[in-house]
C-alpha cells in the first residue's frame, strides 16, 4: 500500500487524464477534415445490413462537433480548477479531505450550543439527566454497538460496559480518556518461552486464582513459580492486575475471552492484541462528553 499511495500515482493519473483528453481531440481533428464538396453525395462504405441498409461516409454533424469540443474544454478547465492533476495541485485548492474537515467544523459549530451546557457539568451529573442519557444512547448506538453490543454487554474480546470490572478504570475521567485517545492492550505470547507444559501449569494457576474448581492442583503449584517469575510484572503478586497497564484482574470471574483451561492456554500461548480506536478527532469533545456520561451510567445507578 505504501507503493500504491506514493507520488508516482499522482503523475500517472495526470498523464492518463491529459492523454485521454488530447487523444480525443486528435481523433476529432482528423475526422473534421473530411467534407463534401457542393453537390457531392456521400459514398457508401460497403457495410450493408438487412439486405439494403447501407453505411454512408458523411461528415460529422456541426452541432455534434460543437458539443464534443465543449466537452474537451470543460474537461481541461475542470482538471485545472479541481485536483484531477493530482501531482500539480489545483487552482481552487480543493480536496475531498479538506471539504470533509470543513463540513466537520461547520457541523461542530452548529452543535456546540447544544452540547455547551453539558460540557459545563461533571460527567457523573450529566449521566443523571434523562435527555442527556437519550442523546448519549443515540451516539452509543451509532458508534459503539458494533463492538460492545446494543445493551453494552460486549462480546468475546470486547469488554462488558455494564459491570464494574474495568481494564483501565471506570471513573468518569478514565472513561472519557479511553474514548478520546483509545487503548491498545497487548498480552505477549509466551508459548515459545514457556513451552506447552509450563503454559498449562500457568493456566491452572490462573484458574486457581479465579476460584475455578476445575484446576489441577499439581499443575497449579508448578505454575505458581512461573507466574511469580514472569506474570507478576503486569498482573501483580496477588493477580489483581494493574489498570495503569490495562492488565486484567485474574482473581475475579470476569473474562474477556473465557476462563476455561483451553482458552487461558490459548491466551498465554498466542497472546492477545486488542485495540480501542481513538474518537477525539472524529466525534469532538461535546459528543465524547455525552457518550462518556452514558457509558458511565451503564454501570452506575442514577441517583
Amino acid at each position: 500500500m505504501n507503493d500504491f499511495t506514493s507520488s508516482f500515482w499522482g503523475y500517472f493519473i495526470a498523464a492518463v487524464s491529459l492523454g485521454g483528453i488530447f487523444y480525443c481531440a486528435y481523433i476529432l481533428a482528423t475526422q473534421m477534415k473530411f467534407k463534401l464538396k457542393k453537390g457531392e453525395k456521400a459514398q457508401v462504405t460497403g457495410h450493408v445490413w438487412d439486405g439494403d441498409l447501407e453505411e454512408y461516409n458523411n461528415p460529422l454533424p456541426g452541432w455534434w462537433v460543437g458539443m464534443f469540443i465543449a466537452t474537451i474544454v470543460f474537461a481541461l478547465v475542470y482538471l485545472f480548477l479541481y485536483p484531477g492533476l493530482v501531482a500539480f495541485g489545483n487552482a481552487k485548492g480543493w480536496s475531498s479531505a479538506g471539504q470533509y474537515k470543513a463540513e466537520i467544523v461547520k457541523a461542530d459549530q452548529q452543535t456546540d450550543a447544544l452540547y455547551a451546557k453539558y460540557m459545563a457539568m461533571p460527567i457523573a451529573e450529566v449521566a443523571k439527566l434523562p435527555e442527556a442519557t437519550q442523546m448519549g444512547k443515540h451516539l452509543f448506538q451509532t458508534y459503539c454497538v458494533q463492538c460492545h453490543g446494543a445493551d453494552g454487554r460486549g462480546a468475546k474480546g470486547f469488554p462488558n460496559l455494564t459491570d464494574n470490572d474495568w481494564l483501565y478504570g471506570g471513573t468518569p475521567a478514565d472513561i472519557e480518556h479511553t474514548i478520546k485517545v483509545g487503548r491498545h492492550g497487548q498480552m505477549p505470547a509466551f508459548g515459545a518461552v514457556f513451552g506447552e507444559e509450563k503454559v498449562r501449569d500457568v493456566a491452572n494457576y490462573v484458574m486457581k486464582l479465579s476460584g475455578n474448581p476445575a484446576y489441577n492442583n499439581v499443575r497449579a503449584e508448578r505454575g505458581a513459580n512461573t507466574y511469580a517469575q514472569v506474570c507478576v510484572a503486569c498482573h501483580g503478586t496477588n493477580g489483581k492486575g494493574n489498570q495503569a497497564l490495562g492488565a486484567p484482574n485474574l482473581t475475579d470471574k470476569v473474562w474477556l475471552y473465557g476462563g476455561s483451561e483451553a482458552t487461558i492456554v490459548e491466551t498465554v500461548t498466542n497472546g492477545r492484541n486488542n485495540v480501542m480506536p481513538a474518537w477525539q478527532d472524529f466525534l469532538g469533545n461535546g459528543k465524547i462528553h455525552l457518550l462518556s456520561a452514558y457509558v458511565y451510567g451503564l454501570s452506575h445507578e442514577k441517583k
